[in-house]
């Protein structure tokens, strides 16, 4: 190319991190200086809208729409995504064309040693459905309140006082330098963890470059979690939990309020339909398989 490749990132330090981390690994699989390879911020819907969850003011593609739009029209190369954070269905128009290697995929908790720490009616902030029915599933006399903003805001929370606790993926806080807050033996947002790098699907050079970076056994992982959650029908308001490694796809589908849960190992599609076969009526009806 003529010109730097322009890597299209949402501008929170945890995305800007994680486009860093893509550029650097552009730079060492073809050797290339620094200058060929620009980062371009883009602020994005959902970095904007902080007083509301996700869910209720247009899902995981207030994360997207403007990283797509820049794609679209040529002002970027390539967005640089946190998996968990695209929709399930994206247009015709991109593809997902590498990701990196996974990190940890597990939740850490921040403002407690553990679960059982966290005192009776304890207040604990998060704007997951999958966190919040996760928490209440094990213990229903906590209190969940929504809190949006990026690691640093919600840290500061705590700091304040405003909430006793939260939970952050620990890919994001290990990306950040920060070694605080205890692990959880929870299962995982489907795609945690994991970056994904997305071009205009007629880009078969961009295709081709992006191979020297993919980490297949991520983007396979990925794939099949992600396969789960169409399979189902999940939206933003759906509580569920997928991790493949190991050849094994593990999920859970929970009711919001932890009262009701399922959980098996299968094939994508399988599970789906037996994990729905097995909820009530109330748990299907958050699905539209």
């Amino acid at each position: 190319m003529d010109r730097p490749l322009r890597i299209g990132t949402r501008g929170s330090p945890l995305a800007l991190v994680q486009a860093q981390m893509v550029a650097d690994a552009l730079r060492a699989a073809y050797g290339w200086d620094e200058e060929a390879v620009a980062i371009v911020p883009i602020t994005t819907t959902g970095d904007v809208i902080q007083d509301r969850p996700l869910a209720e003011v247009g899902g995981k593609a207030l994360w997207t729409k403007e990283l797509d739009a820049c794609l679209a029209d040529g002002r970027t190369d390539l967005s640089v995504h946190s998996m968990k954070d695209v929709e399930t269905i994206r247009p015709d128009l991109f593809a997902i064309a590498a990701m990196l290697e996974r990190a940890d995929a597990r939740d850490r908790l921040i403002g407690a040693d553990s679960l059982d720490a966290l005192a009776h009616g304890a207040i604990v902030g998060t704007s997951s459905p999958r966190r919040t029915a996760q928490l209440l599933a094990r213990r229903p006399d906590l209190r969940t309140i929504s809190i949006r903003g990026n690691v640093q805001t919600r840290l500061a929370k705590i700091a304040r006082g405003e909430v006793d606790a939260t939970l952050l993926a620990a890919a994001g806080l290990d990306r950040l330098g920060i070694a605080e807050g205890a692990t959880l033996d929870l299962l995982p947002a489907p795609a945690q963890g994991a970056i994904g790098i997305e071009i205009l699907a007629e880009r078969g050079d961009l295709r081709d470059l992006l191979a020297a970076i993919d980490h297949r056994p991520t983007h396979e992982a990925v794939r099949t979690e992600r396969a789960f959650l169409a399979a189902l029908g999940g939206d933003c308001h759906s509580a569920v939990a997928a991790l493949a490694e190991g050849g094994a796809l593990r999920a859970e589908i929970l009711a919001s309020d932890g009262s009701e849960s399922h959980a098996g190992e299968g094939e994508p599609e399988e599970l789906a339909g037996r994990l729905l076969a097995q909820a009530t009526p109330a748990l299907r009806a958050m699905f539209r398989r």
